[in-house]
């Protein structure tokens, strides 16, 4: 089983939570959300039992991979647009609504579908974007739960140059909550590495008002 404990004198399962002062933003990170042994765990559950899927998008007229696996999970009524395509939801796994209902014990809304991106090694990565489309973006809710490999989460103010771009280390059994108008005026992105680093599961639970 692979473990991802982090060799760390003043390591603790203790949540240690932090709110970033950004503005037009709510963006607040629990680190230790989830213990290190529930995290292995559920690492290593979600990566053998997800049915994940090698999504593409269309560059240049050309269809090139996604940088990553995914898979989307949630209300079987519901489907997505995603890269291009709509796609209907797996129905939610026991595991899941189990994390599901753990992050919605520090926010007042039930999400409605989760996803799954599992990167591989440092070659995979998302670019800078913003979730949902621009009339979605006023009044949102993602829950941003990280297994694995510690990678950063990058953000940067959609319009404003004078404010620097944001670094977070997303760790293992973190939870990263992003609320309110954070879509709408802020992009995010994890970066392709050149180290050898070990695998990374994201979950992204989602809410829209």
């Amino acid at each position: 089983m692979e473990s991802f404990n982090q060799i760390d004198l003043f390591s603790t399962n203790e949540v240690h939570k932090t709110e970033f002062d950004l503005p037009g933003a709510a963006v607040t990170l629990f680190e230790n959300f989830f213990s290190i042994e529930e995290s292995d765990r559920l690492y290593n559950s979600l990566l053998k039992n997800t049915n994940w899927e090698q999504d593409q998008m269309a560059i240049y007229g050309k269809q090139i991979d996604l940088p990553r696996l995914t898979a989307w999970y949630g209300d079987t009524d519901l489907e997505v647009a995603y890269v291009g395509k709509t796609t209907k939801l797996r129905p939610w796994t026991a595991e899941l609504l189990k994390i599901k209902q753990r992050i919605e014990q520090e926010v007042d809304i039930k999400f409605t579908r989760c996803l799954l991106n599992y990167y591989r090694d440092g070659k995979d990565s998302v670019d800078w974007h913003q979730d949902y489309e621009v009339n979605q973006r006023k009044n949102t809710v993602i829950g941003s739960v990280t297994f694995g490999e510690t990678r950063p989460f990058q953000l940067k103010h959609a319009t404003r140059k004078d404010l620097k771009r944001i670094d977070i280390p997303l760790k293992h059994g973190s939870l990263l909550l992003m609320q309110g108008a954070t879509q709408n005026n802020w992009k995010h992105k994890i970066p392709k590495t050149t180290k050898k680093i070990r695998p990374r599961i994201n979950l992204t639970f989602r809410w829209v008002g």
